[in-house]
């Protein structure tokens, strides 16, 4: 039954990112949206300006996805079919691979026709800067930072959870990097509310981030990029980001794509300067198509490792997991049956006793 349900969690990985990369994002009724409206509904009911509504709302808001993820997961326990369909469905609906990459062409296209309010008009699908300054080389580099980003937060740490934790991880992740996109960043309204919802996200990307720089390390020369730049650029420029998990993933595809990454960001109402990733020129409309490639190959390789990870490593935990488990149980039941009954003699201590 166990080797039923690790081959349902990867079968279900594996056709869930084929939905994705066959059919993109739901056009209508996309229950990340769903959760998005309902999250809000709950923030307009706990919302005040400290730390302590904002982890109520998010313990409430992640915590009733990873409840629905469980429910589902103990209801197909024995029944591994329905297993593999549920995640499949819950990996297509977290995913937003081929959103990301077709996004990133569509910005190439709009710049190599000297189209700026055409791209100045695309980059809200990517990011939330102000575009209404930006030439093509800044426009060029939003896009790049944005894939390499949300190539670790769409693709790869979905990947990762559910491998880990199954439907109940790909809900979960999901969830928290929704609030975090909601919540997370340093407006007045939410510089202490949404601190909780960041600090989670943050943790739960600490180590999808920096499989993905070591990936877009990897697989650089399917985009024509230099692996060992892309290696020495990821090393140094890193932890310059003021994000513990960005940094991770921009460095490395600075250096694969040979461009320098950083500067002065726009936001509305206020602007951010961040070190410099990489050397090189800016980035130009060229270097976004090479960008989506390597996106789509890091998503590659991260499925197969999350695919693996339930048949080999997971399993290898499980056994692990559940062997701890027996000899705590059976180290309690020892300590158990060695006390002396009540009155500190047994039964036939007290028979002799009595003289009978």
């Amino acid at each position: 039954m166990r080797q039923a349900t690790a081959t349902a969690n990867a079968a279900g990985l594996v056709v869930g990112y084929a939905l994705d990369s066959l059919l993109g994002d739901p056009r209508r009724g996309h229950p990340v949206a769903g959760f998005g409206r309902a999250a809000g509904a709950l923030e307009q009911r706990l919302y005040r300006p400290d730390r302590a509504a904002g982890a109520a709302f998010t313990a409430l808001a992640v915590g009733a996805p990873v409840l629905l993820g469980v429910a589902a997961t103990l209801a197909t326990r024995r029944h591994p079919v329905a297993r593999a369909a549920l995640v499949a469905a819950g990996t297509w609906t977290v995913l937003g691979g081929r959103t990301l990459r077709h996004e990133s062409r569509v910005m190439g296209r709009a710049l190599r026709r000297d189209d700026l309010p055409a791209a100045r008009g695309r980059l809200g699908h990517l990011c939330g800067r102000d575009p209404s300054a930006l030439d093509e080389p800044e426009l060029a580099r939003a896009t790049v930072e944005s894939v390499a980003e949300n190539t670790s937060d769409a693709v790869v740490a979905p990947l990762v959870w559910g491998a880990v934790a199954g439907l109940p991880g790909l809900l979960g992740y999901r969830a928290a990097n929704t609030l975090d996109a909601m919540v997370g960043h340093r407006s007045p309204r939410y510089a202490r509310f949404g601190t909780p919802a960041a600090r989670l996200d943050d943790l739960l990307n600490l180590v999808p981030a920096r499989l993905t720089g070591l990936l877009t390390i990897a697989v650089a020369p399917t985009a024509h990029g230099d692996r060992g730049r892309a290696w020495q650029v990821w090393r140094r420029d890193r932890n310059d980001h003021p994000s513990p998990n960005a940094g991770q993933c921009e460095a490395a595809m600075a250096g694969a794509l040979g461009v320098r990454l950083g500067g002065r960001n726009v936001y509305f109402g206020r602007s951010e300067v961040r070190p410099y990733l990489g050397d090189g020129p800016r980035p130009e409309a060229r270097h976004l198509k090479r960008a989506a490639r390597i996106s789509g190959a890091v998503g590659l390789a991260a499925l197969g490792i999350a695919a693996a990870y339930p048949l080999t490593m997971g399993r290898l935990v499980g056994t692990v997991r559940r062997s701890a488990l027996r000899g705590v149980h059976g180290a309690a039941a020892a300590r158990v049956a060695s006390r002396p009954p009540v009155g500190g003699v047994g039964r036939a201590g007290a028979a002799r006793g009595s003289g009978r």
